[in-house]
């Protein structure tokens, strides 16, 4: 079939070709202008499957059906080679086939001189730049940098200059189910000069043959559910009770210890009772003697010694001197030096004598004697209690 079109109605006659190859089955990409292979394929029988066209330069109709190249212009790149530099020699890879929805690698090998850089900052391609549209146009889109799929720079040294191989992925996103045939346009590739100066260099148009993932299976279905997984929930209120126990557990070990440590601090030692008066002390002991059963049994020597050792102890704590270690000599030229002097002196002499001449004579005293040697002594301590201590005593025995 073939189709003349004059003045404005070129449009119209297109839309109505459209709908005509759309009855015979041959698909036409929505929203494009059929190029030359799809206008050609017009005349195929219908059973002929023609793969849709992609965004390209657009062809112009002729009037006796055939088509005319308006020239290769892309405008999502243009190229740019500063005056008197030689332009690098590129070498590029795109796959034949692919599917839509997957990223499909571009591989572009340049021969540069070692001064000069390939994309110095990297992979920058507008993503709302005239270059992005024209990509988007054509069913393709760069995915995010930050994917699995990011842009790669590898230099390689070479003799006299420098290899770099620029690897770079697109994913085509054809509007429309089932086999397309669409064109990457050409892409920029910017290389620094050492003056600073900046090269753009244009990749060449690749066409590719994009297939659905589930186009290969005929009578495509549903594949059945996987089999089910454990959910995993983010449990808040778990992690927070975690880490309240965990902060009041290690305040507790916290304080356990300060006050294990309060606990075995060093105290101050307590200040010793104040010492009981000596003549309490000497009393009780002649008390503690008298109550005794020793002058029953007959131990008479021993209770005269007793006396005599309770006096003398008690006459060096009360006038300051060892009166145990003290000889009778001592401790009544130690009295004498007493001021005021004791009021029972001549006592104390007395009893002295008494007990060196038991002690030292070897004279057994008998049981009245020995009464007699424990009322003097007792005479001898009440007598030489201080006033002060008297008076207290009498106040809490009462009258």
């Amino acid at each position: 079939m073939k189709v003349r079109q004059r003045g404005h109605g070129q449009f119209g006659l297109a839309a109505i070709l459209g709908a005509v190859l759309a009855l015979l089955g041959v698909g036409v990409a929505q929203g494009q202008a059929p190029s030359a292979s799809s206008a050609s394929s017009a005349s195929a029988p219908a059973s002929s499957s023609a793969p849709a066209v992609s965004s390209g330069p657009e062809p112009e109709l002729t009037p006796d059906g055939g088509t005319t190249d308006v020239g290769s212009v892309y405008s999502s790149c243009v190229e740019h080679i500063p005056e008197g530099a030689t332009k690098p020699r590129m070498t590029e890879k795109f796959p034949v086939g692919g599917l839509a929805g997957y990223a499909l690698p571009l591989e572009v090998e340049v021969e540069h001189g070692a001064g000069e850089t390939v994309l110095p900052q990297g992979f920058s391609l507008q993503l709302r730049g005239v270059e992005a549209e024209s990509l988007q146009k054509s069913g393709f889109m760069v995915p995010s940098l930050d994917g699995g799929a990011p842009p790669s720079l590898s230099p390689m040294s070479l003799d006299g200059g420098v290899k770099t191989k620029v690897v770079i992925h697109v994913v085509a996103l054809p509007k429309r189910a089932g086999r397309h045939e669409m064109e990457l346009p050409p892409l920029p590739i910017a290389v620094a000069r050492a003056s600073g100066e900046m090269m753009t260099l244009c990749t060449s148009p690749h066409r590719v043959v994009i297939d659905d993932p589930t186009g290969n299976t005929p009578d495509a279905r549903p594949r059945p559910n996987p089999p089910a997984r454990r959910q995993r929930e983010h449990w808040e209120a778990l992690e927070r009770g975690v880490q309240f126990g965990l902060v009041a557990l290690v305040a507790a070990i916290v304080g356990a210890l300060v006050y294990r440590w309060w606990r075995k601090r060093p105290r101050p030692v307590p200040p010793p009772p104040p010492p009981r008066p000596p003549w309490e002390v000497a009393l009780e002991a002649l008390y503690l003697l008298r109550d005794s059963k020793a002058l029953q049994e007959g131990q008479q020597e021993e209770y005269a010694a007793t006396v005599s050792d309770i006096l003398r102890k008690y006459l060096g704590d009360r006038y300051g001197f060892d009166g145990l270690e003290a000889t009778s000599r001592e401790i009544r030229k130690a009295l004498r030096a007493v001021t005021p002097p004791p009021p029972v002196l001549t006592e104390v002499e007395r009893l002295l004598d008494e007990s060196d001449l038991i002690k030292f004579a070897g004279v057994t005293p008998t049981t009245e004697e020995c009464e007699a040697l424990f009322s003097l002594g007792e005479t001898i301590v009440k007598a030489t209690i201080p006033e002060r201590p008297l008076m207290e005593s009498s106040k809490k025995e009462g009258p």
